[in-house]
């Protein structure tokens, strides 16, 4: 059965399952959209189903093309495994410009990190910043719109490679003449007694909101935010309490009037992580930006740079 069978097409399928698109297939396989329109046709033709149908949102897989994808995208991994030896990127020399996607706190803690070593691994690359949305994200990187994005929230979906980085706890944040919370650690009634400064929009930040929620201080909070980013302004001139992701916390600590503090709760840990496209669907370049980014911003990178 598999003599008459062109192993292409398994690619041009994976492809257009992680991508949603055709036009973002033909562009990764370098090819037509009435080239990848051909090869859906020979699939559908194949196995007598429609395999993908058209929603607002893209393209939607079939029940067996949903059977299909785990064994293809398997096999194109083992594939691209034994032949990654032959692709080549050379950072010291190339030219490129890579899309990245961030929260406020990524380019706050994160970016800064990556810029420090960009210009002696790579001088000819640049890069570019998106803000992170993490419903979007997903499709930006299928129809190649991004190289990769950094988030917290744990994405399980079958379309990208999710690669851990690091976990990371949280600490209490006040203003440095805090009038009453004076010492380097606050217990849970001084928690208690202050009013709080909260930031419940992030996906992927819940641990604060439930840990306030679990000792019955949700109605001390006073005031609630979107960003990260704004509370050392907030906290700095107040009496606010904030409990702040403890990589950033250090940046706020160095570059405002503000002290932290060690909280006396277990507050749930974000997992960070890179997400990129899977192996097989990268170009050179995005296999070595890929290494470049968890070389940078893995959990032993993240300690030694702390202990540097």
């Amino acid at each position: 059965m598999m003599r008459d069978f062109d192993l292409n097409l398994v690619r041009t399928f994976v492809l257009l399952y992680e991508t949603r698109s055709v036009t973002a297939t033909a562009e990764s396989l370098h090819v037509t959209q009435p080239t990848v329109s051909y090869s859906l046709q020979k699939l559908r033709r194949r196995f007598s189903d429609e395999l993908f149908r058209r929603t607002g949102g893209g393209l939607a897989p079939t029940t067996t093309a949903q059977a299909l994808y785990p064994p293809w995208h398997s096999a194109l991994a083992d594939i691209e495994s034994a032949v990654s030896g032959a692709r080549s990127f050379d950072p010291s020399t190339a030219q490129a410009r890579f899309t990245l996607c961030l929260s406020d706190l990524g380019e706050l803690s994160l970016l800064p990190r990556l810029m420090a070593a960009l210009p002696a691994q790579a001088p000819g690359v640049t890069l570019t910043v998106r803000p992170l949305d993490v419903a979007s994200a997903v499709d930006q990187l299928g129809r190649g719109e991004i190289d990769a994005f950094v988030a917290s929230p744990l994405i399980s979906s079958q379309r990208v490679a999710r690669i851990p980085l690091f976990s990371e706890g949280y600490v209490g944040m006040v203003a440095a003449a805090h009038p009453r919370l004076r010492g380097p650690r606050v217990s849970v009634p001084e928690l208690t007694a202050e009013r709080h400064i909260a930031v419940f929009g992030p996906t992927g930040h819940e641990g604060p909101r439930r840990a306030l929620e679990a000792r019955g201080l949700l109605d001390r909070v006073v005031l609630e935010v979107t960003r990260f980013s704004t509370l050392p302004y907030l906290v700095q001139d107040s009496d606010l309490v904030a409990m702040v992701p403890r990589l950033v916390a250090d940046v706020f600590a160095a570059d405002h009037p503000v002290r932290l503090l060690e909280l006396p709760m277990h507050i749930e840990p974000a997992q960070v992580s890179v997400y990129t496209r899977h192996s097989h669907a990268r170009t050179p370049a995005q296999h070595w930006l890929t290494g470049f980014l968890t070389g940078h911003l893995s959990e032993p990178a993240i300690r030694e740079s702390l202990r540097s």
